[in-house]
């Protein structure tokens, strides 16, 4: 009974992690809409994705104790974010304006890292939150260029009835910082070790609750 008991908190908390990591997706920094703060944006994204990601991801790795189940768990944030973004479909907008943040790489960074070190968990904590933060940032701005232009088709699919603050206008970019992607990155890879931690934590925690 117990095992089951603590097989069960874990996986609850993973599905929970997935969800709130989905959420936070959608409002957290969602760029999605190029407004005339859309670096600031992206930098406060970078920052609550790579936190996010990583506290979840970890946790499952040291659970599982096997490297690929960080990237199986950003596969389910993936999906979840997929499905949850269908919403922008509902409102008239092309399914190729949906912009899903790509946290796959990083997540096989992390596993890799976890795998080089022979299953070192202070490594993982350290190097690999260091590479999820460093890299989440660079792939995502990638994923970015790589579609149509937001700006363009947001305005090619109007939707007066949405609110003001969802409503695109021209970005001034470089507003406020010259290199988002520099800035996220830095701030990601010193914030992503400490909630690293947290996640390696969690699994212990977890682990001494369910045995008393």
């Amino acid at each position: 009974v117990m095992v089951w008991l603590r097989r069960t908190t874990h996986y609850l908390f993973i599905v929970v992690v997935a969800v709130n990591s989905t959420l936070l997706t959608i409002n957290a920094g969602d760029y999605i809409f190029y407004t005339d703060w859309a670096w600031t944006s992206f930098v406060v994204f970078s920052v609550s994705q790579s936190t996010m990601f990583v506290v979840g991801a970890i946790y499952y790795m040291l659970f599982t104790g096997v490297p690929g189940t960080a990237t199986y768990y950003a596969t389910i944030m993936t999906i979840y974010t997929w499905v949850a973004k269908g919403a922008w479909f509902a409102l008239g907008y092309p399914y190729d304006f949906i912009v899903t943040p790509v946290w796959i790489p990083s997540a096989m960074l992390l596993g890799l890292t976890y795998w080089a070190t022979r299953r070192n968990k202070h490594a993982a904590i350290i190097i690999g939150g260091t590479s999820v933060g460093l890299s989440l940032p660079i792939f995502n701005m990638i994923n970015l260029l790589l579609v149509r232009d937001p700006l363009e088709m947001a305005f090619k699919h109007p939707r007066p009835t949405l609110p003001p603050y969802m409503t695109p206008i021209e970005p001034q970019v470089g507003k406020f910082y010259n290199s988002p992607v520099a800035l996220g990155s830095g701030a990601g890879a010193v914030l992503s070790v400490p909630i690293a931690a947290l996640g390696a934590k969690l699994n212990t925690w977890t682990y001494r609750w369910m045995a008393a």
